[in-house]
């Protein structure tokens, strides 16, 4: 009888251990994710700014869009390769809407495999278009046809101050055409025209050396450079 009732028991004990060992390989598996769900988690977490989906930008919807752009991407300094070498430019934060656009413009590559295309000794370089089929299409994907609206703050051009090219001369609120720029090296006596009409939202930082071979290279008529000078730009 008694040696019966210690078999009981032990079974009893036996089977309760089993269970509370099936109870915590059960717990264990739920708080274990997947490998699927490993995987999306990185993928989200690794995610790029490039990666983002943004919406095309419009005339409407610049200043709201460029605003918000630039609260999450407070970046400053910028570094323009080109096969003649580097320029740094420093982006002016009170010029907020030109920062946002020309780091927006940046991270999303627009300006690799453009061209510094009009070249004038002693007065500018101009950059960031191409004959290149691509450029197009990278316009139309981020938004062709918007203007940014003029942020002047009373700052003129001076050598190495880099400002908002703009589409056509007639242009009273004097908004800037996003995908151009020029640096301007000329003397004071050739930004009469200049200031108070174009944007300066940069100036470079080092690297004038640069724009100044680049400046007087060969060019055509049209001041377009006869052998075309590549640029790619990156945010420091």
């Amino acid at each position: 009888m008694k040696l019966s009732l210690s078999v009981l028991i032990c079974c009893c004990v036996l089977l309760l251990s089993c269970e509370d060992t099936k109870k915590e390989k059960q717990v264990s598996a739920e708080k274990t994710p997947t490998t699927t769900e490993a995987s999306e988690k990185n993928t989200e977490e690794t995610e790029t700014p490039s990666e983002k989906k943004y919406p095309k930008i419009t005339q409407e919807n610049v200043v709201e869009f460029l605003t918000a752009y630039g609260k999450d991407n407070p970046e400053t300094n910028l570094r323009i390769t080109t096969t003649h070498g580097t320029i740094d430019l420093e982006l002016y934060e009170d010029t907020p809407l030109h920062r946002a656009n020309y780091i927006y413009l940046t991270k999303q590559g627009y300006f690799d495999n453009t061209f510094f295309h009009r070249i004038v000794p002693n007065f500018i370089i101009q950059g960031g278009n191409s004959d290149n089929a691509d450029t197009n299409e990278k316009r139309y994907q981020i938004g062709k046809d918007y203007l940014i609206p003029a942020e002047l703050n009373g700052r003129n051009h001076t050598y190495g101050s880099v400002s908002g090219a703009k589409q056509y001369r007639e242009n009273p609120d004097k908004k800037t055409a996003p995908f151009e720029f020029f640096i301007f090296l000329g003397p004071q006596t050739s930004t009469s025209h200049l200031n108070g009409n174009y944007t300066v939202f940069a100036r470079v930082t080092n690297g004038m050396d640069v724009v100044e071979k680049i400046a007087n290279l060969p060019a055509d008529d049209n001041e377009w450079p006869q052998k075309n000078v590549e640029i790619s730009v990156e945010v420091l």
